[in-house]
C-alpha cells in the first residue's frame, strides 16, 4: 500500500526542491551573463593573444594591450602557494582538535579559529599592509615587501578557517570503531589518525580544499592592500596584479561599452571557468579514490 503522504511532508519536500532550483538557476544565470558580456572581447582581441599575451595595457593610448597571462600565472601560484602553506596547518590543526586536543583546548581553540572566519578580508589586507609588507622589505632588503610572497601568505592565512572548521567536522564523524579497530591491531595513536581516520574523511578534507582554493582563487580585497598591482610575469619577491585585483582596479573608470570593459568582463568569465575546472578535477580525482 503507497504511503500517503502529509501536507507539512509535502509542503517541506515542495521547498527544498524550490530551494535546490533556485541555487542551480543562480549558477545558470551567472553562466550564461559571463559568457555574453565576456565573449565579444575574447572575440575581438583573439583568444590566444587575451589569454597568452604577456603585456595588460588596456589605457594606452593608441596600443592598448589586453594580455592576461602574467595574472593568470599570479593568481595560480598565488592560490597555489596558499594550499601548500595552508593544507597542512589547517589539515593538522583540524586532526588535532578533533581527535587529540583535551576538550578545554579544543574549546578554546574553535571559537577562535570560527573568530578568523568571520574577520573581512580588507583587515587581513590591511594587517598585511602594515605589518607583512614592512617586515617581508626589511628581512629580504627589498625595494618594496609588496609582493607575491606577501600574497601568498596572507592567502594561506585566509584559508586557513575554511580548512580547520570542514576538516574538523569530517574527520568529528568517522566512526570510533575504524579506530578502536585499528588500536586494537596494535597501531599507535598516530598511525591510526594518519591511516584510517584520515582517509575515512577524505570526501570531506577534499572539501575543504576545494573552498580554500576558491577562497584563495578569488580573493581581491586583501590581496590589492598587498600584491603590488603591476602585471608583471609573476616571481616570488616581485609586484603581481591577480585576476580579481584586475577587475577590481579598473572596473570603476573603464567606460561602460568600451572594450577595455568588456575585456574586464572575459577576465572574469576566465577567472570562472578555471575555478570550475577546479571543482571537477577534485571530484574527479576524488571519486576515483573511492573506487580504487
Amino acid at each position: 500500500m503507497k504511503r500517503r503522504i502529509k501536507p507539512a511532508e509535502f509542503a517541506m519536500q515542495t521547498l527544498f526542491l524550490i530551494c535546490g532550483l533556485t541555487a542551480i538557476a543562480f549558477v545558470l544565470l551567472i553562466t550564461v551573463y559571463l559568457i555574453l558580456a565576456g565573449l565579444p572581447a575574447i572575440r575581438e582581441i583573439g583568444l590566444t593573444s587575451f589569454l597568452f599575451g604577456r603585456t595588460w595595457a588596456s589605457t594606452h593610448a593608441t596600443d592598448p594591450r589586453f594580455g592576461i597571462l602574467p595574472m593568470i600565472l599570479a593568481s595560480v601560484y598565488g592560490a597555489a602557494g596558499a594550499i601548500v602553506l595552508g593544507v597542512p596547518v589547517g589539515f593538522f590543526t583540524a586532526l588535532f582538535l578533533a581527535k587529540a586536543a583535551p576538550p578545554r583546548l579544543a574549546g578554546l581553540i574553535r571559537p577562535a579559529v570560527n573568530l578568523l572566519a568571520g574577520i573581512p578580508s580588507v583587515v587581513y589586507g590591511l594587517v598585511g599592509m602594515c605589518v607583512l609588507v614592512p617586515a617581508l622589505r626589511a628581512w629580504l632588503d627589498l625595494p618594496a615587501g609588496d609582493s607575491l610572497l606577501a600574497s601568498i601568505i596572507v592567502l594561506a592565512v585566509m584559508i586557513l578557517p575554511s580548512i580547520i572548521s570542514v576538516s574538523d567536522a569530517a574527520l568529528a564523524a568517522v566512526p570510533r570503531e575504524y579506530e578502536e579497530a585499528s588500536l586494537a591491531l596494535g597501531a599507535t595513536p598516530v598511525e591510526t589518525y594518519l591511516r584510517v581516520t584520515a582517509p575515512a574523511a577524505r570526501s570531506g578534507v577534499a572539501a575543504a580544499v576545494v573552498l580554500g582554493v576558491g577562497r584563495a582563487i578569488g580573493e581581491a580585497m586583501a590581496i590589492l592592500m598587498v600584491a603590488g598591482n603591476v602585471a608583471n610575469m609573476p616571481s616570488l619577491l616581485s609586484s603581481v596584479r591577480f585576476l580579481t585585483t584586475g577587475i577590481a582596479i579598473e572596473m570603476n573608470y573603464a567606460a561602460p561599452g568600451s572594450l577595455q570593459r568588456q575585456a574586464l568582463f572575459s577576465i572574469g568569465l576566465v577567472l570562472f571557468l578555471f575555478i570550475m575546472l577546479i571543482n571537477i578535477l577534485l571530484n574527479l580525482a576524488l571519486k576515483r579514490g573511492k573506487e580504487g
